[in-house]
């Protein structure tokens, strides 16, 4: 139980200061005339991961079973994405946002990962989803937020992000 309460804490604390960098970003963008699309699917995708989140914690207290079955190569897995998540951010810098902000007449970003997909971000978020929870067994959150998580970004928020891209950037 120590290893998933303090990786729970680490992820809690990391994403604490991801809002904190996504508003920081957000303000100053705003400030050089930025434009903010879907914003009324935002909230779903705050929800999501939240619920996400509480119920990984649920699920995995109330389970016979520590960890998963292959946990530690899951667990190898799960730190890998976390470099590409990094890569991302780093390649990203200053437009990274939770929201879908865009500077009008801005360059699309095009190193780092964004040099072979056009949105590592939401693979990294996918993966996270997906193997977080088989790690300590719960197999029920892993399926459920899969499904959710990717029914949100493929028929939501990805087309929208690709539209903004391309109406606003070069």
């Amino acid at each position: 139980m120590t290893l998933f309460i303090g990786l729970f804490v680490i992820i809690v604390l990391q994403r604490l200061g991801e809002i904190t960098y996504a508003r920081y970003n957000e303000k100053r963008m705003k400030e050089n005339g930025a434009i903010e699309a879907g914003v009324s699917h935002y909230k779903w995708i705050v929800i999501l991961h939240t619920l996400f989140l509480l119920s990984l914690l649920v699920e995995v207290w109330i389970r016979p079973e520590f960890l998963g079955t292959g946990w530690g190569i899951l667990l190898a897995v799960y730190l890998f994405v976390q470099l590409l998540r990094v890569w991302t951010l780093a390649s990203l810098g200053r437009f990274w946002n939770t929201k879908i902000i865009v500077l009008p007449g801005s360059k699309r970003v095009k190193k780092g990962p964004f040099r072979w997909m056009p949105h590592p971000n939401y693979l990294v978020v996918a993966l996270e989803i997906a193997i977080l929870p088989l790690i300590f067994g719960a197999w029920v959150t892993a399926i459920v937020f899969t499904i959710l998580n990717g029914l949100l970004l493929l028929l939501v928020r990805i087309p929208i992000e690709a539209k903004a891209l391309e109406s606003y950037t070069k």
